[in-house]
């Protein structure tokens, strides 16, 4: 069921996405010049794509503990890195998109909810390896997995937790100030809801939040449909699989785009 409903909102989102040419806001537009559409390889894509080679075609398996929706393709407690990487890891495409974005923005404090085996987390950390990002995941055996795939790739600015986001973030949003957030664990209505209602506090005109699979269930459609609506939100786009909302006064007119990726 979860497939039919990914099929029929991929139908609505071709529908109704623009190109740069259907946009009027400077802001979106050169957004879309200067991230969407920027083709250029940076030095840290071949690294993440042959660290991504290599788990695709590890089979041994991990202990995995869910505190979120689930997996599309199984429901067991243990989970191959090969299946992990495949279908749990943000693929190249949009692990090169979070890299371009935090090039973009010039973040310096990231935070992230679902380390997973880390593929996501190397191109928020590469983009600026002067950047603190902090990565908070639910499972340790996944997190020890991910730790290992940092000291492969030499990086250093990576700071990991482990535990329940219901436990963790309450917490740590209180000690520290992030300018951008990906919420990429926990795909549920409620918690993605509960998660971005606990940053906003401490969000400000040059914070960018990043949702992932927003439409992956009703569920996840109805909480993208929530925040994006917020009265602090002035501006936000839909990439089918990424949401992305901002804060910036300068933005008069709430403004909502469905952009083509």
């Amino acid at each position: 069921m979860k497939y039919w409903f990914l099929i029929r909102a991929y139908v609505k989102y071709q529908i109704r996405a623009l190109t740069a040419h259907g946009v009027h806001s400077p802001f979106v537009y050169n957004f879309i010049k200067e991230v969407l559409e920027d083709k250029r390889s940076f030095y840290a894509f071949d690294e993440i794509a042959s660290l991504r080679k290599k788990l695709v075609a590890d089979n041994s398996t991990l202990e995995v503990q869910d505190f979120g929706a689930g997996s599309h393709t199984t429901s067991s407690s243990t989970r191959s890195i090969q299946d992990i990487a495949k279908h749990a890891g943000r693929t190249a495409k949009y692990g090169r998109l979070l890299f371009r974005m935090v090039n973009y923005f010039k973040s310096k404090s990231i935070l992230e909810l679902g380390t997973s085996l880390g593929l996501g987390t190397s191109y928020l950390a590469k983009a600026n390896e002067h950047a603190k990002v902090i990565s908070i995941e639910g499972s340790a055996h996944i997190a020890r997995q991910a730790a290992a795939n940092f000291d492969s790739l030499g990086i250093k600015n990576i700071e990991q937790l482990v535990g329940n986001f219901d436990e963790v973030l309450p917490s740590l949003l209180q000690k520290k100030k992030f300018d951008f957030i990906f919420f990429d664990g926990n795909h549920r209505e409620e918690a993605t809801i509960n998660y971005f209602n606990w940053a906003l506090p401490y969000a400000d005109h040059q914070s960018v939040f990043v949702f992932d699979d927003i439409h992956w269930t009703q569920g996840m459609e109805n909480a993208w449909n929530s925040i994006r609506t917020h009265e602090a939100v002035t501006c936000s786009i839909d990439l089918f699989y990424f949401g992305i909302v901002f804060f910036n006064p300068e933005i008069k007119e709430k403004q909502h785009f469905v952009l083509r990726y």
